[in-house]
């Protein structure tokens, strides 16, 4: 084992790469959509309502191959595989990501929402002073759930030649033979990093509950 180790934690560090990447884009897509969302304009509210049906309507598999075969023949340029991966990762779960945090904004109590604009409080200020800090507990432990998600799916990423974990073990195999040693090896780093991610959200719902004195 200790010949195919160096290999494999090469592969789970471009794992890593990968979710840390699209977590970053789900983030980002999940709160413009959802800015989008509940911002009372049709114009915006569309657009939004569209992304989200569209990317959790159809497989991140073949939004995958689109994004790295399909598009190149309509625009002028390739996206190269990692970039390929995080995108379509990233905005996979950012359209999840968009309907949690619309949930958890939406389950904030209406009295809230009503004294804080009866203190001719700014919107922006609403949200980020007032809204956000009582949804954000709420939002953390489905988003674990979410992120762990996409740590598992970016073994899709090997697909297009991402040298991700699955991909080394997928190389290993061919060149060994040693099937159980190999996926059997890459069922526990996955199982470890998920356990990680799922410990990283676990402290951040404590930082988040501590400020509204809510119970962890």
């Amino acid at each position: 084992m200790l010949h195919i180790l160096p290999t494999m934690l090469r592969g789970a560090l471009v794992t890593v790469e990968v979710t840390t990447g699209a977590v970053i884009v789900a983030c980002a897509s999940a709160s413009c959509a959802v800015a989008m969302r509940l911002s009372g304009l049709g114009t915006l509210e569309w657009p939004a309502r569209v992304y989200i049906e569209l990317f959790r309507g159809t497989s991140a598999l073949i939004q995958l191959f689109w994004v790295f075969y399909a598009l190149p023949l309509i625009l002028p340029f390739r996206p190269t595989p990692m970039a390929a991966a995080i995108a379509v990762l990233g905005l996979n779960g950012g359209a999840y990501g968009a309907e949690i945090l619309r949930g958890a904004i939406l389950a904030v109590p209406k009295e809230q929402h009503d004294a804080s604009a009866a203190l001719n409080l700014s919107p922006t200020t609403r949200m980020f002073r007032v809204i956000l800090p009582q949804s954000l507990p709420l939002i953390i432990p489905p988003l674990a759930n979410l992120f762990i998600d996409m740590l598992k799916n970016s073994a899709l990423a090997g697909l297009v030649q991402v040298t991700d974990l699955t991909f080394q073990s997928q190389i290993l195999q061919e060149s060994t033979l040693q099937n159980a040693k190999i996926y059997g090896l890459a069922l526990i780093m996955y199982f470890v990093m998920a356990l990680v991610l799922a410990g990283l959200m676990r402290l951040l719902e404590r930082i988040f509950k501590f400020p509204i004195g809510a119970r962890v």
